[in-house]
């Protein structure tokens, strides 16, 4: 059987629960900002060819 209590799950340490994450911690991770700008890369690498090499 399920458990469906409603008991609060402990805070982690990691995790303050008076301050909530939201998008701005998320786009604050270096693996996703370097993610983000080798695709913006890419796209102004592809932008450029089209309009000066085609």
């Amino acid at each position: 059987m399920l458990d469906t209590s409603r008991e609060p799950l402990p805070a982690s340490p990691e995790a303050p629960a008076d301050e909530p994450r939201g998008c701005l911690f998320a786009l604050s991770q270096p693996p996703l900002m370097i993610f983000l700008g080798v695709i913006g890369c890419l796209l102004l690498m592809a932008a450029l060819h089209d309009l000066f090499v085609l």
